[in-house]
């Protein structure tokens, strides 16, 4: 019976999350749109975009604190309602002020949502699955991308992109009302780690043990540079593909899908692999990242000359190389405390996020440095060297993270924080 009780407690908070991440990558579906409902230009839509992930990553230890200290029911009921009205306000916005506003509640309420799917994975299922149940929640995220393209771009053809942002919003709603109803934190009769549940307060001292850990620190900077990359793509890709290739944004978002494709594939099957067949952490995350920069070499390099099959294919080879950031939180969790699994997985989760907040912005300003005044339909048009430009800049953080991912602690799927650290007390020795 706990068998297949503890997958309707994860599904339900993994429900949530695919619209968390449809709404992840939205704007760059209705980049073009937003261009020409408030006469903004790249930097504007960057920042817009990047509001999401200021919410987002600016959240991310508070909503561990609270999931570790209050639970997943009630944060992430709450989360998905915020999510909701959130996207309503976009939809029905009137001006910048409300959109942006819109935009960050919605990132706001995105941000327990992941926390919520890890944490009942670790408290619902065996230690030994938590680096695969870790690798489908993002795989969740990853359907929730594919959404995100062609299908909602039919959506905002259908409805216009204030009709498709009212529809997103209404299913994160239905999502509380079941979370609240339907999910329990732990199994009957169960408490996680045989002792109480932490109080709030607890976390929150326990928080400084996670961020005063050394060994936090790499995988949330590989993560900032590696997500930095892959935010950039998601928001500007189809952008790209209606202002070189001169497509629709309906066959652009189709032809920018293969990406999160390949990580339908690529997610679960990193999981899978570092927890039942390699047993590893570090090597597979680097030789991904490697993997990673050597496509997004050959994009920036052949910029502008395939042919769309070709640049499908480069596509679909960063999804698959994508795979290795779901190792991120398994590192980040088995180098912390066990009991402060949340808070360890939101500060690993968190680089990612500032990666995003801080570059979609500036990524924009480099198109706008490089425009050269033509429009179309009121919406800016970007000339190809304005995205080699942007696109170089995205690869050389992918550069910097498969660096960084050198500095990473091996754990082989094992909590090695006793080890780390012998006592409990941190220090020098690792």
């Amino acid at each position: 019976m706990i068998a297949r009780l503890r997958w309707i407690m994860w599904g339900i908070p993994a429900f949530i999350f695919v619209f968390a991440f449809v709404h992840r990558v939205a704007p760059g579906v209705v980049a073009k749109e937003i261009m020409q409902a408030f006469e903004a230009s790249g930097t504007i839509v960057g920042l817009l975009s990047a509001m999401y992930f200021y919410a987002y990553a600016g959240f991310m230890i508070p909503a561990g604190l609270l999931i570790d200290g209050l639970g997943v029911r009630r944060v992430v009921s709450a989360g998905a309602a915020v999510m909701g009205l959130g996207s309503l306000a976009m939809g029905l916005a009137a001006t910048p002020s409300v959109l942006f506003g819109g935009r960050f509640l919605v990132g706001l309420g995105a941000t327990v949502t992941f926390i919520g799917c890890l944490k009942i994975a670790a408290s619902w299922f065996p230690p030994s699955h938590f680096g695969t149940m870790s690798a489908i929640s993002a795989t969740m995220g990853m359907l929730g991308a594919l959404l995100g393209t062609a299908p909602l771009a039919a959506l905002v053809a259908a409805a216009g992109w204030r009709g498709a942002f009212v529809t997103i919003g209404a299913v994160p709603l239905l999502g509380a009302l079941l979370c609240f109803v339907f999910v329990r934190d732990h199994p009957r009769g169960h408490v996680e780690e045989g002792a109480p549940v932490p109080g709030l307060a607890e976390v929150v001292r326990g928080m400084l043990e996670v961020l005063g850990n050394r060994h936090t620190w790499p995988p949330f900077l590989a993560f900032f540079f590696l997500y930095s990359a892959m935010g950039n793509l998601m928001l500007w890709g189809v952008p790209f593909l209606c202002d070189v290739y001169a497509l629709s944004n309906t066959r652009a978002a189709a032809y920018a899908s293969p990406v999160t494709l390949a990580l339908l594939l690529s997610a679960p099957l990193t999981g899978y692999l570092s927890d039942r067949v390699f047993q590893l952490r570090k090597l597979p995350y680097t030789v991904l990242a490697c993997c990673l920069f050597l496509a997004w070499a050959v994009l920036v390099l052949t910029l502008g000359t395939l042919p769309l099959w070709g640049l499908a294919a480069i596509f679909f080879a960063m999804g698959l190389a994508s795979g290795g950031f779901v190792l991120t939180w398994p590192i980040g969790r088995e180098v912390n405390p066990p009991h402060l699994a949340g808070t360890a997985v939101a500060v690993a989760n968190m680089g990612g996020f500032v990666g995003a907040a801080v570059t979609q912005g500036p990524v924009g300003a480099i198109l706008d440095s490089r425009w050269t005044g033509a429009m179309l339909e009121g919406a800016r048009v970007y000339p190809l060297e304005a995205y080699r430009v942007a696109f170089l800049a995205c690869a050389l953080c992918v550069l910097i993270a498969a660096a960084l991912s050198l500095l990473l602690r091996e754990t082989r799927g094992q909590n090695i924080y006793q080890q780390l650290y012998p006592g409990g007390a941190r220090g020098s020795r690792a």
